[in-house]
């Protein structure tokens, strides 16, 4: 475990430093040691730790890089008023990245917290990428990816 930590955040500082890196290698970077971290938390063993790095990655990558604060403010309103099961599309004027996120039922959490699940399908690069995420209001009512 300290071997893949330590290399998960010498790849965060490498990527941070880099002048050339984009945000999508940032992003993976980041989601790859927050995905360590977690997993090896809940799984407590070497695989945990690989699912969550991998899984880290694949998020970090979608949403530290391809969707920017116009497609992020969409998809906050899409949790905030999508009818849950209907699918909400757009297309970025400036990268054409298309984006389809079909929000699920708010669930209330144990705290009292709500949050939503949802699928997001977007084609990027002419690639079709598929993720399910989840937000979750903040204490000031601000939808928050988890």
């Amino acid at each position: 475990m300290k071997k893949i930590f330590s290399a998960a955040i010498l790849l965060v500082f490498v990527t941070g430093c880099a002048g050339e890196i984009n945000r999508a290698q940032s992003g993976a970077a980041i989601g790859a040691a927050g995905g360590a971290i977690l997993g090896q938390a809940i799984g407590r063993n070497t695989g945990g730790t690989l699912i969550g790095v991998a899984v880290g990655t694949m998020l970090g990558y979608i949403v530290g890089n391809e969707m920017d604060k116009a497609d992020q403010q969409r998809m906050t309103a899409v949790f905030e008023t999508g009818v849950s099961g209907q699918p909400v599309s757009w297309v970025n004027p400036d990268t054409r990245n298309n984006y389809t996120v079909t929000p699920q039922p708010a669930v209330t959490q144990r705290n009292g917290e709500p949050c939503r699940k949802a699928e997001v399908l977007a084609v990027i690069d002419g690639r079709t990428e598929r993720t399910l995420t989840t937000a979750c209001r903040d204490a000031s009512g601000q939808w928050i990816l988890q």
